[in-house]
């Protein structure tokens, strides 16, 4: 159904780094901005008459557009298929959260390959791809890293009362406190990383979490929109005119240090917009539907891509197809990068990039919005090619005649009808060998002596409370377990709480939301099946169990006289040290709630 792209020159390995050390000077920097739930609408120069947008418009100016150019409908699929070249569903990424966001472990990443040939790589933002080991950025081939967990800023596994100002993200794996608008913290981080690194190539991957919600934003940004009949949501709009701001900043931190020459500079956004209709204003970019539809407007965004050097043609737009899956073998070529042996799904598009694309041959490719615990034939899907759009398996439109998708053509062009279909079943009985594949977090490893798991992870077939407001809520599932890979036998402390540590209350305290009246912790990991009474004031109940290799569930529950639930949190260690479930212990500092918590009004 679409040209597979196999690219087979070495193995990744150490040993592939002073090889190409040599020539690594010559190669081009990469810097990639993606930002979070903006939509192909949400920018000025694609025809919103009220954003403001300078900085990207000119971007657009200077280089190419990719104009056909799609990616999932919501987040963390878009984000394994761009890492990987792969169909989300193919790395075992098709939901947000119930641990099916983890990008499998036998996937090479684009940090992967980047670090490989002797780039210095960063991520700094949004990850989405797991949280723990063996998951985590920091495992998957990126060198410097600061970033929040989850999907969002505020998330379950996020460090509790984040809320885009002054917050504690993680960096290289310990938790650190910043001043300032998240935005911000990425873009200075991403600069810190460019300036420190501007000798050799580097890959930096600024992911900023804006303008998902919540819509948190100074108000020096968000003012100049209240009030426009035009504007859905000032706070929305103000945050991508932050993120304008900052790209402003980037881009003259490359012409300062005299490299923007010989950088590839990449602007992207991951689905369709979430913030931008609302109530009948806003802008469509003229498509039908948001975030997580299977329709235009769920999965076509904004791809610029900018190279002086590479010959990228400014100004120029390509309306081929294109898609997340065909970044990852496009740099491999621009950059002439080694790399090991790759299945993709996408193929490179640098012809497209470099002529005017009249021998690129037709392709169909897929994307879908599965969302669920175990993926579902046809479900919100789009199977796509220049001109039509099959959706759900159901409905047919024609691109050129109809861009808002609102007639349905099926009837009328069956062959295109049955040709689509007969797409999407190649790709359904190729991806779906795997569905039934889990990604375990591991426990046990050297690599990551404390694990912090979180509801976000529960594998349930229902939502999970998967933020902080829910659990502040006392929102509750029917009970749930986290999947686990015991790396090695031996002995291990399980810590179960209601609060994450750094909160630093009493299993049953209200001090945040909801208080509970729970009586007892109960452990069901492996063979261990304990119950323990919980103390007065208690912040958490501790087992020490010994647990043999292998995978396993890890299913433990609070105990009240009219509830029964899983816990939110859970800490497990393998190297049981005396105090290490403390907060101090384990190097994660308390949450203070006057720290930089003022009135968004008053924050600038």
């Amino acid at each position: 159904m679409q040209i597979r792209r196999v690219i087979r020159i070495a193995i990744l390995s150490t040993i592939l780094v002073p090889s190409v050390y040599s020539v690594a000077e010559q190669r081009p920097n990469v810097v990639v901005v993606i930002t979070d739930d903006q939509g192909y609408g949400d920018l000025a120069f694609t025809g919103n008459p009220a954003i403001k947008t300078p900085t990207i418009d000119k971007l657009a100016r200077q280089g190419t557009l990719l104009n056909n150019f799609h990616v999932d409908p919501t987040c963390a699929p878009t984000r394994s298929a761009l890492m990987t070249g792969r169909y989300s569903d193919r790395v075992g990424v098709w939901h947000t959260v119930q641990g099916r966001n983890m990008l499998r472990r036998r996937e090479t990443t684009m940090a992967d390959v980047f670090s490989a040939n002797g780039y210095a790589t960063g991520l700094f933002g949004k990850w989405h791809l797991g949280d723990c080991y063996p998951y985590r950025p920091e495992d998957r081939g990126f060198q410097q890293c600061v970033y929040h967990q989850a999907g969002g800023v505020g998330q379950a596994p996020d460090y509790w009362g984040n809320d885009y100002f002054d917050d504690t993200y993680i960096v290289n794996g310990k938790h650190q406190r910043f001043e300032g608008f998240c935005t911000d913290v990425w873009f200075d981080e991403g600069m810190k990383f460019i300036k420190a690194n501007k000798d050799k190539p580097f890959f930096a991957y600024i992911s900023t979490n804006a303008p998902h919600s919540p819509y948190n934003c100074p108000e020096e940004y968000s003012k100049s929109y209240k009030g426009d009949p035009q504007v859905s949501i000032a706070e929305f709009y103000g945050m991508i005119t932050n993120i304008d701001d900052n790209m402003a900043k980037l881009m003259k931190l490359l012409d300062d240090q005299g490299i923007a020459d010989n950088t590839i500079l990449v602007f992207m956004t991951d689905n369709g917009t979430a913030g931008g209709l609302k109530g009948g204003r806003g802008y469509d970019g003229g498509m039908r539907g948001m975030k997580n539809s299977e329709y235009d407007g769920g999965h076509r965004v904004p791809f610029i891509i900018r190279w002086p050097n590479g010959k990228i043609e400014a100004g120029k737009s390509v309306e081929r197809l294109t898609a997340h899956i065909d970044i990852l073998p496009t740099f491999i070529e621009l950059c002439d990068l080694e790399s090991p042996e790759i299945k993709f799904d996408g193929q490179s598009i640098s012809d497209l990039l470099h002529t005017d694309g009249q021998d690129w041959p037709d392709r169909s490719l897929v994307v879908e919005s599965q969302r669920v615990v175990d993926p579902i034939k046809w479900r919100k899907s789009a199977v796509m090619n220049d001109r039509w759009r099959l959706v759900n398996g159901e409905e047919l439109f024609d691109l050129k005649a109809d861009p808002k998708q609102v007639n349905d053509v099926a009837a009328k062009h069956p062959e295109v009808f049955e040709s689509l279909r007969a797409e999407y079943d190649k790709f359904w009985n190729d991806v779906s060998k795997e569905h039934n594949l889990t990604s375990y977090m591991v426990i046990g490893s050297d690599d990551s002596p404390i694990v912090s798991l979180s509801s976000h992870d529960w594998l349930i077939d229902q939502l999970p409370p998967w933020n902080q407001p829910h659990i502040k809520k006392g929102a509750v599932a029917e009970e749930s377990f986290w999947a686990i890979e015991v790396e090695r036998d031996g002995d291990y402390e399980i810590s179960l709480r209601r609060w994450p540590v750094e909160a630093d209350k009493g299993i049953n305290d209200g001090t945040y939301g909801k208080a509970f009246n729970y009586e007892q912790a109960r452990l069901r990991i492996g063979d261990v099946d304990e119950t323990k009474d919980i103390p007065d004031g208690a912040k958490e109940v501790t087992f020490k169990v010994s647990l043999k290799k292998g995978v396993t569930k890890l299913s433990p529950v609070f105990i009240g006289p009219k509830l029964t639930a899983t816990p939110y949190y859970a800490y497990v260690t393998h190297q049981p040290k005396a105090g290490w479930q403390t907060p101090q212990g384990m190097g994660i500092p308390v949450y203070d709630p006057s720290y930089g918590r003022v009135p968004p009004k008053a924050r600038k």
